[in-house]
């Protein structure tokens, strides 16, 4: 009898060893996920700060370019590539680097600003309800040197212009209204394939206003697309010529093309722009976070129309 007594004495004080035991990993289990819940909301709202941060700085820059009145170039500041540097360095000397934590201490920015309006704008292919003629021809040239099918061209046209006529008619009148693409990968609602919405994301763009292709940062490419009768070769000439001395009017590009009866035109060519992207990638420990804005500056007022967060491929967490 007592041996039986010993062993269930035994017995319940393992349970209870086991019963503490659980309870035990239970609670410091659900103190660490508290504990990385916490430090993952911490770091997303950082995140959130430093990424805005970087884009009120982009938007800085931009606004005391306009102030040189210059035409837009690739020698200009905007146009430098920022290369992933530790967010400390950009505070060196001010008294706000010893109010950072050692978490934003480990913090790395990169970005860049690219000039929007250096690619053809697929919105001026339908001008007061009917397609252009010449922005066709400029985006058939350019679907010719990618070799993508015209037919996805020609029926991009037909899809755009009916989605913009019946956003005119209805703009007056309540209710839904037809839901217009404000990128390039929302193109694929108007009959784009996968495959041409990847080549096209370099030398096109959808902006919210009819624009020119500013000829001091478009790609040879797009020179050869948008300006008639200049064939690649030609336009690799105007990208070197400009690397020595920016076009400041329409003229000096047609003279460096060496074509002199190029046809440039002042509703579909300038040497400015309006229109900005900025791409901000930031690392905050393991944590990488990416934006794309696209900025529209008037004058001195530079706005920001539209912020679009991306998610970074798994070779770019280091």
């Amino acid at each position: 009898m007592k041996q039986a007594q010993r062993g269930a004495a035994i017995l319940t004080a393992l349970l209870l060893v086991t019963l503490v035991a659980t309870l035990s990993a239970s609670a410091l289990w659900q103190q660490w996920r508290a504990l990385e819940v916490e430090t993952a909301e911490r770091t997303k709202a950082q995140s959130r700060w430093l990424l805005q941060g970087a884009l009120d700085w982009a938007r800085l820059i931009l606004r005391e370019d306009a102030r040189n009145a210059v035409p837009d170039h690739l020698g200009e500041p905007w146009a430098v590539v920022l290369q992933e540097a530790q967010l400390s360095s950009f505070l060196a000397g001010s008294s706000s680097t010893t109010d950072l934590g050692e978490d934003l201490k480990a913090a790395y920015l990169s970005g860049q600003i690219t000039d929007l309006q250096a690619r053809l704008n697929l919105l001026n292919l339908v001008q007061e309800g009917q397609i252009h003629q010449p922005s066709l021809r400029a985006f058939s040239r350019l679907f010719e040197a990618l070799q993508l099918p015209p037919a996805e061209l020609a029926f991009l046209a037909a899809q755009l212009q009916r989605t913009l006529q019946a956003a005119d008619a209805e703009r007056s009148t309540e209710g839904a209204h037809p839901l217009l693409p404000r990128n390039i990968e929302q193109l694929a609602w108007l009959g784009l394939t996968p495959t041409t919405l990847a080549a096209l994301q370099a030398h096109a763009v959808v902006l919210p206003e009819r624009t020119p292709v500013n000829l001091n940062t478009a790609s040879a490419l797009v020179l050869h697309a948008s300006l008639p009768g200049l064939d690649l070769a030609a336009a690799e000439r105007m990208v070197q010529a400009r690397k020595q001395n920016h076009f400041r009017t329409l003229s000096d590009a047609v003279q460096a093309s060496g074509v002199p009866d190029l046809a440039v035109n002042g509703n579909q060519h300038s040497v400015g722009t309006r229109y900005f992207e900025v791409r901000v990638r930031l690392r905050l420990g393991s944590t990488v976070s990416q934006e794309r804005s696209m900025l529209h500056r008037e004058g001195l007022q530079v706005k920001t129309l539209a912020t679009l967060r991306e998610t970074p491929a798994l070779a770019s967490v280091q």
